[in-house]
C-alpha cells in the first residue's frame, strides 16, 4: 500500500497532492522509505563507478594485468630453459616464471591464448634470458637459433672404438660413460650373436640436446641401423651375417656406391663357390691395424692363423662385424648386382678406381698395376 501522502488525487493534473498539514505548511515533509531506497541504491551506483574508474585506471596502467605484470624488453643474462616432450602451453607458462624468465604466468598464457595462429613449441634445450617480456620470449622459444644442440658425425666405416671417442668428444660426455653403455650389447635389440655393438653403431649426422645420456645416445645409434636392415629388406634372423658382410664391403669400398654391389657379389661368389673371401681388411682388423696401417701388414700377419678374422686363410665370414656400415653398404650386403668376378682390387687409393676380375691371371695383372701406383705416390702409406 502507498503511503497516503503520495496517494493519487484526481483533482490534480499531476496526478498526486499533498495533504494540508501544519507539517507541510511549515515546510517540512518526512522522508518516506522510498526516498531512503533510492539514496542506498543511487550511492551503491556510485561507489561501483567509482571502483569500476579506478580498476579501469589500474588495468590501463598496467598494475593489474598489464606492464607491470610483465616484464619490457629483450631482458639480461642467459638462462638455458628446455621444453619436454608433452609439455603444452600452461606447463611451458609456470616453467618460464620458475626460470625466471617471464614474470607471470598470466602475461605469458594471456599471449599464447590471443597468437594467432596457435604457436607450436619443439621440445628441446633453449637459451633465453632473465626478465624477458612475454613476447620476447616467445618470440624466442620459436626461433630455432635459440635452441641449444650438440651435434656429432660418425663416417662409415668407423669402428666401435672410434665411435665412442667421437661421441665423447662431440657431446662433452665422459668416455667411460659410453665404454659402460656399451658393455651388454643384448639391451639394444641387436642379434644374440653380437658380443659388442661393433656393426650396429650406424654411421650418420646426430643432434642431440643437452643433458642426453651415453645410453640413449647409443640405443639411438642402434636403432638406426637396425631401421637400415629393415629397409634393405634383411629378415631379423639373417641380420648378423647381413651387418657382418656390410661392414666388410663398406672397408674394402671406394667412394663409388656402385662398387659396394659389386663387391659384394665377389665375396657371394666366392662364398657360393667354396673359396675364401681372402680380404685384406677383415685381417688387418684382427691383427689391430686399422686404415693406412693396412697397407703395413706383415706377410706374418697374413698368415696368422689364430687371427680369427683371417679370411685370407679361414673360410666363411669373419667371426664378427669389423666396421660400422652405413646404409649403402647394408644393402649391397643384402641385395649384391649380377656378375661373374671372382676378384677386385683397388688400383688408386686417391680416387678409390677399383677393377673387377673373373680369373686369377686378371687379378694378378689388377694387383701389379696397384703397386706401380703405390711406388709412384709412396706418401700414400705414410
Amino acid at each position: 500500500m502507498l503511503d497516503e501522502e503520495f496517494s493519487p488525487s484526481s483533482n490534480s493534473p499531476l496526478g498526486s497532492a499533498l495533504p494540508d498539514t501544519p507539517s507541510h505548511a511549515a515546510g517540512k515533509r518526512r522522508k518516506s522509505p522510498r526516498n531512503k531506497t533510492a539514496l542506498v541504491i543511487g550511492s551503491i551506483i556510485g561507489v561501483l563507478v567509482l571502483v569500476g574508474a579506478v580498476l579501469g585506471g589500474l588495468f590501463y596502467t598496467g598494475i593489474i594485468g598489464g606492464s607491470q605484470n610483465d616484464y619490457s624488453g629483450g631482458g639480461h643474462g642467459e638462462v638455458i630453459f628446455t621444453i619436454g616432450e608433452g609439455e603444452i602451453g600452461d606447463q611451458i607458462a609456470n616453467n618460464l616464471v620458475e626460470a625466471g624468465v617471464t614474470k607471470s604466468f598470466d602475461s605469458f598464457y594471456q599471449l599464447l591464448l590471443e597468437t594467432k595462429p596457435e604457436p607450436v613449441f619443439t621440445p628441446g634445450v633453449y637459451k633465453l634470458k632473465l626478465e624477458m617480456s612475454s613476447q620476447a620470449a616467445l618470440d624466442a622459444l620459436l626461433d630455432p637459433a635459440n635452441r641449444v644442440e650438440l651435434t656429432v658425425t660418425i663416417p662409415e666405416g668407423t669402428t666401435e672404438k672410434n665411435v665412442l671417442k667421437m661421441l665423447a668428444e662431440g657431446l662433452s660426455i665422459p668416455l667411460a660413460d659410453f665404454q659402460a653403455a656399451v658393455a651388454n650389447p643384448a639391451e639394444y635389440g641387436v642379434p644374440a650373436e653380437a658380443t659388442t655393438l661393433e656393426g650396429f653403431l650406424f654411421p650418420a649426422t646426430y643432434t642431440f640436446s643437452p643433458g642426453v645420456t651415453a645410453t640413449e645416445v647409443i640405443q639411438r645409434l642402434v636403432d638406426e641401423s637396425l631401421a637400415a636392415l629393415d629397409a634393405a629388406g634383411v629378415p631379423a634372423d639373417q641380420r648378423w651375417e647381413t651387418i657382418i658382410m656390410a661392414s666388410v664391403i663398406q672397408r674394402e669400398s671406394g667412394p663409388d656406391p656402385e662398387d659396394m654391389y659389386k663387391i659384394s657379389r665377389v665375396f657371394h661368389n666366392r662364398l657360393e663357390q667354396g673359396m675364401t673371401m681372402g680380404s685384406d681388411v677383415t685381417t688387418c682388423y684382427g691383427a689391430g691395424l686399422i686404415g693406412k696401417d693396412c697397407l703395413l701388414i706383415t706377410q706374418a700377419a697374413l698368415d696368422d692363423t689364430s687371427n680369427l678374422y683371417n679370411t685370407r686363410i679361414l673360410p666363411g665370414l669373419p667371426i664378427g662385424p669389423i666396421s660400422n656400415p652405413g646404409a649403402v653398404a647394408i644393402d649391397a650386403a643384402f641385395n649384391p648386382t649380377e656378375g661373374p668376378w671372382l676378384f677386385f682390387v683397388t688400383v688408386n687409393l686417391t680416387t678409390g678406381e677399383t677393377v673387377f676380375t673373373e680369373t686369377a691371371a686378371d687379378h694378378e695383372a689388377a694387383v701389379e698395376q696397384y703397386y706401380a701406383w703405390l711406388e709412384a705416390h709412396p706418401e700414400a702409406v705414410g
